[in-house]
């Protein structure tokens, strides 16, 4: 009784809210996977785009009025957004809408995280809410709002930072944070090279996770403080949590699952985390669950046929998949799959052999090659009996490898041809 009076609680604060998504940052770490592509618009997890998570967090939520703030190489990501995300009722006040930088309140593009939202003031005050939660679109965690905001409420502080425990080395790729017995943050450090550590716990550190609730009206003030501020770099977390703590309470939110433990939250912005983060997807106890039927994930669906597994006859070969995931629309055809993710639209010919790999949707494998922890871009052709993952000097020569070993294989890298029409197969191959 007392968590269905929690969740109506929270539910009803969401209701009142609006939500930030931060969109637009240019994601260089993924290298040539944002080439073309902002980093929330990236496929993840064989049909899904890496911002569907926050999305859906937000529905679930009960938070239905949602701002994304774009900027660099949007265009995939406003199509998949105007596609997928229009299915709320804006005759209830329910809405998804894109904000791209339009020179609102300035005359250039957004300037960091803070300025982004900035530029957006007069849309925040039309709205009026009683609270503003700023999200990240490039992170994939399950998390239900409702309770952050009612963590937010509880404490009495103007702000509050959603944050969790991660590796200390990680660490060093995030906002450090600091908190006491009243979980009030009282020290912050935006991706320090010595991560302060936590009490007892010396290779485990405390991140923000780029979460942060306001109250409106106080979200307002510090915003055109900054905004006037000439020395800033406009940054939540460079500019505005350090200059607060000192003056405001700022409430910290631990991010735990109902055990007490840290709770699945991964970082995808390089290419080392988003393999990582995809393959926790498989084996029998999955890390992130996609098939959990309280929590689904929503996104725009490819009108695609079911998948094949065929067999070869020329070859005497089986189509087959072992501990993976595969997207609809492909054809394996007397290959085999092995625990790797296969996006939609992705066709693998005879006698290939996919390991602990990532190809994303619109790829073409062609017959006898052989791909290990390799992770291979969209609508990108791979030759006949190309060989990648086994020699790391060769590999790095042609392609892009990562510090933990991954190669990342598109057509801009080596010159290798797309599939222009997923009816069309290239001579080539």
């Amino acid at each position: 009784m007392q968590a269905r009076r929690s969740n109506q609680q929270g539910r009803a604060l969401a209701e009142e809210s609006l939500a930030l998504i931060l969109a637009g940052g240019h994601g260089t770490r993924l290298k040539n996977l944002t080439r073309w592509h902002a980093k929330p618009a990236v496929p993840f997890g064989g049909q899904f785009r890496t911002i569907d998570f926050a999305l859906s967090n937000c529905l679930h939520s009960g938070l239905k009025r949602i701002g994304i703030l774009t900027q660099y190489k949007s265009y995939s990501l406003n199509c998949h957004i105007q596609r997928g995300w229009n299915f709320l009722n804006n005759g209830m006040g329910d809405f998804v809408d894109l904000l791209p930088a339009q020179q609102r309140m300035g005359d250039g593009w957004y300037q960091g995280t803070a300025d982004a939202v900035y530029q957006n003031l007069d849309i925040i005050e039309q709205y009026a809410p009683t609270y503003v939660v700023i999200l990240a679109g490039d992170h994939v965690y399950k998390m239900d709002y409702g309770d952050l905001l009612l963590h937010h409420q509880s404490s009495g502080a103007p702000m509050t930072v959603a944050c969790i425990e991660v590796d200390v080395q990680a660490a060093q790729g995030f906002g450090v944070m600091a908190i006491d017995w009243n979980n009030r943050v009282f020290a912050f450090d935006e991706k320090p090279r010595d991560p302060r550590t936590l009490p007892g716990k010396p290779e485990r550190a405390l991140a923000s996770m780029g979460i942060y609730v306001f109250n409106t009206a106080f979200l307002i003030e510090q915003l055109r403080q900054d905004a006037n501020d000439r020395v800033s770099s406009h940054d939540f977390g460079k500019d505005i949590i350090p200059s607060l703590i000192d003056q405001w309470p700022v409430n910290a939110y631990p991010f735990v699952s109902k055990k007490g433990e840290p709770a699945y939250w991964r970082d995808v912005g390089t290419l080392d985390q988003f393999w990582q983060a995809n393959m926790e997807l498989l084996g029998d106890c999955p890390a992130m669950d996609l098939f959990d039927r309280h929590w689904p994930i929503w996104t725009a669906q490819e009108q695609l046929p079911p998948s094949r597994f065929v067999f070869n006859s020329e070859r005497g070969s089986h189509g087959q998949a072992t501990n993976s995931v595969v997207g609809n629309g492909c054809l394996i055809d007397g290959a085999t799959v092995e625990n790797s993710i296969i996006f939609n639209d992705v066709t693998i010919n005879a006698g290939a052999r996919v390991s602990d790999s990532l190809i994303l949707p619109g790829a073409y494998i062609g017959s006898d090659c052989h791909l290990s922890r390799v992770i291979v871009d969209q609508r990108c052709v791979i030759p006949r009996g190309t060989v990648i993952g086994e020699d790391a000097v060769k590999d790095a020569l042609q392609y892009t490898l990562s510090p933990g070993g991954i190669v990342l294989v598109s057509s801009s890298d080596c010159g290798l041809p797309v599939v222009e029409n997923r009816y069309r197969v290239p001579a080539v191959v």
